[in-house]
């Protein structure tokens, strides 16, 4: 008996883990874009808006006010924010990768 419930805890647990792997979004940048977008910059200098109190990293908000420019080939739009460039979502405006 003792058994039975440590093996039904242990799948309760476990689905419940599964359950919010799934919940939460996951984004992937895959390597070939971060290259397109690298060469993009490299062709297509943008000018670096300089931002007080925007901390870049994953899931931080770009204001409106940031022009996104689009870069062939790649679902996300690129910006240069305090001399780093970064991959932003379109939809919701959220920084989705900080390139180095």
């Amino acid at each position: 008996m003792k058994l039975y419930l440590t093996s039904a805890a242990a799948a309760v647990v476990l689905m419940s883990g599964i359950g919010a792997a799934l919940a939460q979004d996951v984004i992937v940048v895959q390597p070939e874009q971060r290259t397109i977008v690298r060469e993009y910059i490299k062709k297509e200098p943008l000018a670096s808006v300089n931002l007080l109190g925007v901390e870049l990293k994953l899931g931080s908000p770009v204001p409106d006010t940031v022009q996104l420019r689009e870069v062939p080939n790649v679902k996300y739009r690129v910006a240069v924010i305090n001399d780093q460039t970064v991959l932003v979502d379109p939809e919701t405006h959220q920084i989705v990768e900080v390139l180095n």
